[in-house]
């Protein structure tokens, strides 16, 4: 039996596909846990240890976090937190819910949720990630989603809305949206079904999964320290570049030089896990 068959049961398959998010299992140790916030903080604060900038930042390193900090392809900047993006146990569990042969990294995203006390701040808005992805086909991407510290409905947890994977593509899509009642009824009018969410609760080191067309917010930090977490946003291998999409101007299309139909690979989508062995070369 694979190892990973241990950790992702046929029914835990079942539930993702049914619902469009599984909540995984605790994959990391408190020792390595305390060093990922350690290096967490250093990128966030503007300091990259390998000396490569992230992709983009939504705050300038030294700014007042008074918002949520986003930070694209963090793993460019800290060897650290690179080993945590491209952690092959996460790639083995992504390609088994998923149904394919591989996994490879779109990119990844820290983020950095620090307490509000007005509560219509702080929130991630109600979005499916393919919304922005639409460049990368077929739909078939998906996010693990990694705690760094507990998190909880106090903290602003990810909420996700069960089966609106199967609803496709909505129009109103928005990460930064602070409203999230009229995001909701917008969405709800649009897709005509009715809108509950379900929390994403995790102990630090555990990690989440949702299906990139899986409707999914968060509401305000009202706790006393910020929420830290690591997104790993994945393709399946063999995603292809679609030209002439509304995400034309993703990163990513820049980063693959390549023409239309040719399939996101090399040193900037590497992999996580292939069942057939496959690594990168630098492995």
């Amino acid at each position: 039996m694979n190892h990973f068959d241990e950790v992702v049961a046929d029914v835990d398959v079942g539930f993702y596909q049914e619902n469009g998010y599984w909540i995984g299992p605790t994959i990391f140790t408190p020792e390595e846990l305390t060093l990922f916030r350690e290096h967490h903080a250093k990128v966030v604060a503007g300091e990259y240890e390998t000396g490569r900038e992230p992709h983009s930042r939504s705050i300038p390193a030294g700014d007042p976090i008074d918002q949520i900090v986003k930070i694209d392809n963090s793993y460019w900047s800290d060897s650290v937190l690179a080993k945590l993006v491209l952690n092959p146990t996460i790639g083995a569990i992504a390609a088994k819910l998923a149904g394919v042969a591989g996994i490879r990294l779109w990119h990844d995203q820290l983020l950095h949720k620090p307490p509000q006390t007005d509560t219509d701040a702080g929130a991630v808005g109600w979005h499916q990630d393919w919304f922005y992805w639409q460049c990368a086909q077929p739909a078939n991407m998906l996010t693990a989603w990694v705690a760094l510290v507990d998190v909880d409905e106090r903290n602003g947890c990810m909420e996700v809305v069960p089966g609106s994977h199967k609803w496709g593509l909505q129009d109103d899509s928005d990460f930064f949206a602070q409203d999230l009642a009229a995001l909701q009824q917008s969405i709800e009018k649009s897709s005509g079904k009715p809108f509950q969410t379900a929390s994403c609760v995790l102990p630090a080191g555990a990690v989440s999964f949702h299906h990139c067309l899986t409707i999914h917010g968060s509401r305000p930090n009202l706790s006393a320290a910020p929420r830290l977490s690591m997104v790993l946003h994945l393709l399946p291998a063999g995603t292809r570049y679609k030209r002439g999409t509304p995400a034309d101007a993703h990163a990513n299309v820049r980063l693959l030089s390549g023409m239309d139909g040719d399939p996101f690979a090399g040193p900037y989508f590497p992999f996580l896990y292939h069942q057939d062995g496959s690594r990168n070369p630098w492995d």
